[in-house]
């Protein structure tokens, strides 16, 4: 039985003893029956960051889809659900508990939807259904700055994130910065004591939003932007859980992935221009957009290009068109490498997306945990006992945690030891393959013998004498994952044996 089983079968039985004991306990029945709901929908990742970092369109460019409004104001005040639906719908959840539609339609590829009626103070939250492949897999929540002008509007963010509770909305979190101030310090340092004990999201993730913005859209911006991202990871150590800071240009992703035939012949003519013309209306967007341009396209057409490319995006399309690229997909593949979000895509794979059952299984035990503790009976007792022993015995939520130190924190580890144990506790991947550093047929052949002489060499690193506590930690989750990786290969052997026919022989005649 794995740990999602066993947390069902806990609710299971939680939500019987409650129901037992008649109309008293409805309360709790129906708090661990919207827990055990929970553990069955999609994982669910919030973005989080002060005001203008860049949620919506960050959200935007995972989804794939223009759903989020962005404007040069405070958009965001109401915390806003993207789910997977049939059909397009939006609806707008009142504090009362009541519900109604909202409006909206499709324009030039984007959603509207009319919430200036609304009085977000009157407003839990937004629901936005809409069919796409991404939102199946994972719920994604925008929130309000958390530096918002108004305090009320923040503090539904953190209400969220770090409720009074303890059992946060989130199962993971991806948090935009622009630099690292002092309001992200707090929120981080907010989220870090939650997961320190254990009642906060399990994951979080870093995100130098609007990267090409810090090298002023230059060419080269998104070099820059990795070592201040790097930067800010280690200077972050001491106040936030951040399993990594990714630079991505949020508005560069969303274009390419949501680019257009008639933007790419657009770019093609800018590609063809004359360099001296081209170098002199590229100096500042406002030049670039002037009315009279000795540029062949019209003012339309090259407001719009800034609107959805960035002086840095048309950069970066001009010179990869004048290298040779020749038709839209390609380039929108090269532009999504070169935005930093394909890098976040996948650190989201790895880091939440493999892990999405423990994740959901560690928000389910933290409401469980609160229910039972808040309605306690002789007869959830144990019930408890047993929610706390799973938290804290779990090893895939030791490797989620460890995943995040080990980024920031020292070790007596050398790098190569540093990168192994990284590597074994699922750093680049969940999969025996992924941990154990092999390709699929090294791991069908030699993995048992690389996994068992891997746990006697993790468990003889455990016990140098040199180690700090943090060191000896590491090198036994180590050697816990490899001895998960053992153990799951000698069930998948036995497995094997169980179901292939038994060979017969026949006595010769």
């Amino acid at each position: 039985m794995n740990t999602s089983d066993e947390v069902r079968r806990l609710l299971e039985e939680a939500i019987a003893v409650y129901r037992s004991d008649g109309p008293r306990a409805a309360g709790p029945a129906a708090d661990l029956e919207q827990c055990a709901q929970r553990l069955s929908e999609p994982l669910r990742i919030a973005l989080a960051g002060q005001l203008k970092a860049g949620k919506s369109t960050l959200l935007n460019a995972l989804i794939g889809e223009e759903l989020a409004p962005t404007d040069a104001t405070e958009c965001t005040k109401i915390v806003t659900w993207f789910h997977h639906g049939s059909s397009p719908s939006v609806r707008a959840h009142h504090v009362n508990g009541l519900s109604a539609a909202v409006p909206i339609e499709r324009h030039d590829g984007c959603l509207n939807f009319d919430i200036d009626a609304l009085e977000p103070s009157a407003i839990d939250r937004l629901e936005v259904c809409w069919p796409t492949t991404e939102l199946s897999r994972r719920t994604i929540i925008d929130t309000p700055g958390t530096a918002s002008l108004n305090a009320d509007v923040s503090a539904r963010t953190m209400r969220l994130l770090a409720p009074a509770d303890g059992v946060s909305g989130a199962d993971a979190v991806v948090y935009l910065m622009r630099t690292s101030t002092a309001s992200d310090v707090s929120t981080l340092a907010e989220l870090n004591r939650q997961v320190s004990g254990r009642g906060g999201p399990l994951g979080v993730v870093g995100v130098l939003s609007r990267a090409d913005e810090i090298g002023s859209g230059r060419f080269d911006a998104m070099l820059s932007a990795k070592e201040i991202a790097a930067q800010y990871a280690t200077d972050l150590a001491s106040s936030g859980l951040c399993q990594a800071v990714v630079p991505v240009a949020g508005l560069l992703a969303l274009t390419a992935r949501t680019l257009r035939q008639r933007e790419f012949a657009a770019l093609s003519a800018l590609a063809s221009a004359s360099p001296e013309d081209l170098q002199l209306a590229m100096l500042s967007a406002d030049r670039f957009v002037r009315e009279e341009s000795p540029l062949s396209l019209d003012r339309e057409t090259r407001t719009a290009l800034v609107r959805r490319f960035g002086l840095f995006g048309i950069r970066i399309a001009v010179v990869l068109i004048q290298g040779g690229v020749r038709d839209a997909t390609s380039l929108a593949d090269q532009l999504l490498e070169r935005s930093g979000l394909t890098e976040l895509q996948s650190i989201v794979d790895v880091q939440f997306g493999q892990r999405a059952e423990q994740l959901k299984a560690h928000t389910a035990l933290t409401d469980l945990s609160r229910v039972l503790g808040a309605y306690p009976t002789p007869h959830v007792r144990h019930l408890r006992s047993a929610a706390q022993r799973l938290m804290g015995d779990v090893h895939g939520f030791e490797e989620v945690r460890l995943l995040g130190l080990l980024r920031s924190r020292r070790t007596t580890l050398t790098e190569s030891e540093a990168v192994e144990a990284t590597r074994l506790i699922g750093g680049y991947g969940t999969a025996a393959d992924d941990r154990l550093g092999l390709d699929p047929f090294e791991t069908m052949t030699s993995g048992p013998s690389r996994a068992l002489g891997t746990v006697q060499r993790w468990r003889s690193r455990a016990d140098h004498p040199l180690n700090d506590a943090f060191t000896t930690r590491v090198c036994r989750a180590a050697a816990r994952s490899a001895e998960s990786i053992v153990a799951e290969m000698v069930t998948a052997t036995r497995r094997e044996q169980s179901t292939s026919p038994a060979r017969r022989f026949t006595p010769t005649q």
